[in-house]
């Protein structure tokens, strides 16, 4: 019953990629969320429903789209992928209460918040407002006691502000001005993980950029642009789900 579960849950979240998935690509473009049919990116031809199936279409059609032959980005099912692995994670580590609604809420915005990143270099607060408020709620919900709740109002407040100054000492080339709204919601969403989760963020930022200069042909390294929002994203939940501490190898040492 319980892999029964894992797996429901794992499917849900990939139902929900790949809607949020539609959110991102129509934001600001004047289009419905939610009437209009999907259609082929490179034809523009309607898309099946058996081509909508997250994940399985695109392993059975090999990644090619079945009207016009071309190579389907593997954007769509990754994000399905990661969000099905997120779900069933939530329902493992939080089990049927009132918070895991709230907390599967959170996770699709911020899916749609960091796909919306990926293409556009930039925070839409029609999706960062949304999130930082379920985050928040969220937080509040999960958070043992009110002590809990209040140190993690504080690291969250910490966290945003180190952002907002990195913001302004680099005059916004470091970082954007939204990823500190975008931490505080996420401190409250991981709450007594917020700190590891920053420490990560920078760390697999870190990991990113050095793999992609690396990928860079020689001479055209300078320049590179990434967006931070997922690196915060990953950061914050894989502290989260993993709860290692970074800084246990601090106190073994001391």
């Amino acid at each position: 019953m319980e892999a029964l579960f894992v797996i429901s849950f794992f499917l849900l979240g990939t139902i929900v990629a790949s809607f949020i998935g539609v959110v991102a690509d129509r934001l600001n473009t004047g289009q419905s969320f939610f009437t209009g049919r999907s259609y082929c990116d490179i034809c523009g031809a309607p898309l099946s429903p058996l081509m909508l199936v997250p994940i399985a279409s695109y392993l059975f059609t090999r990644g090619r789209a079945t009207c016009c032959g071309a190579r389907i980005s593997s954007r769509a099912p990754l994000t399905e992928l990661v969000l099905g692995a997120l779900f069933a994670g939530a329902y493992i580590k939080l089990g049927i209460m009132p918070a895991l609604p709230l907390f599967l809420i959170s996770l699709s915005l911020l899916l749609a918040v960091v796909l919306y990143d990926l293409a556009h270099q930039i925070l839409p607060p029609p999706l960062l407002l949304p999130f930082v408020a379920s985050a928040a709620i969220t937080g509040y919900v999960l958070a043992p006691s009110p002590q809990v709740l209040q140190a993690s109002l504080v690291v969250a407040v910490l966290i945003s502000l180190t952002l907002g100054l990195i913001h302004a000492i680099s005059r916004g080339r470091a970082m954007g001005l939204a990823d500190a709204p975008l931490s505080f919601g996420l401190s409250l969403l991981v709450g007594p993980a917020a700190f590891p989760g920053f420490v990560f963020s920078f760390w697999v930022g870190a990991v990113v950029g050095i793999v992609l200069l690396f990928m860079r042909p020689a001479g055209s390294r300078m320049g590179v642009e990434v967006p931070f929002a997922p690196f915060l994203a990953a950061g914050f939940l894989l502290a989260y789900f993993t709860q290692w501490n970074p800084f246990i190898f601090v106190e073994v040492l001391l």
